[in-house]
């Protein structure tokens, strides 16, 4: 039996996980979260908690690699995609809600994944994460990034740590943020409750060349970490909005 939790933070991750079913008014957009991304399960630690047991996502556990206890990292990469979604979750919200977005969009799909994944104790990942943040010492990448030269749309999704990117995308941004150069890059994150503090700013800082910005940005979708599977309507009104200027 999966047990349904929440999130905080913003450290996430997970796989096979119930959803509520929503209605909602987007034109052509389906009113049920999908519990599968790229046809494996989906578990999130922070849904079915309510606020005063989630507690802005404190304590949430995961299933200490980062979501792919028993996944394979998600990897779908198609010829004819002219989008893709590449995310980090640590507890499976934000992986929860980049299976929204690639349902609708048809987007492919890359996980960031770390080659030290962080642990289930959120105790220990929050050490480890002040640590990384304290040091700038941001955690080593284990992954295969495609030639991205096929996209005009690139999907950024990420939690929030400490009202900022969480250290995976940071790790991302630095080693491979020249390949999204002339990209229309649209964020997504999960988060404690407090919003998506500078991660943008800090994103779009990181993907500056000399000072100059070569992006165009769409407006960030910020969801709270243990409401993602009853924000349908929310998250699709965001996708459309973004997939009618592709």
């Amino acid at each position: 039996m999966v047990t349904l939790h929440r999130q905080c933070f913003d450290l996430i991750g997970g796989k096979q996980l119930m959803v509520l079913k929503k209605r909602m008014d987007v034109k052509s957009a389906s009113a049920v979260m999908d519990n599968q991304i790229s046809d494996q399960p989906v578990v999130a630690y922070q849904l079915g908690k309510t606020a005063s047991i989630w507690r802005h996502g404190a304590g949430t556990k995961s299933d200490g690699m980062d979501t792919n206890a028993s996944n394979q990292p998600t990897r779908r990469l198609t010829k004819q995609a002219r989008s893709i979604i590449i995310y980090f979750s640590r507890s499976g919200s934000t992986e929860l809600l980049a299976s929204q977005i690639a349902k609708e969009t048809q987007a492919d799909i890359l996980e960031i994944v770390v080659k030290s994944p962080y642990s289930r104790n959120y105790q220990q990942t929050l050490a480890r994460a002040n640590s990384e943040r304290e040091t700038a010492n941001y955690p080593e990448l284990n992954m295969q990034v495609p030639d991205l030269s096929q996209y005009q749309t690139i999907y950024l999704g990420y939690p929030i740590w400490a009202m900022t990117l969480s250290h995976p995308m940071t790790a991302f941004l630095i080693q491979y943020g020249s390949l999204l150069q002339y990209k229309r890059i649209a964020p997504f994150m999960t988060e404690g409750g407090y919003g998506q503090g500078d991660s943008v700013e800090r994103l779009k800082g990181m993907l500056k060349v000399d000072g100059s910005s070569t992006n165009q940005y769409e407006t960030a979708l910020v969801i709270d970490g243990n409401k993602v599977d009853r924000e349908v309507k929310q998250i699709n009104q965001w996708i459309h909005r973004v997939t009618q200027r592709d």
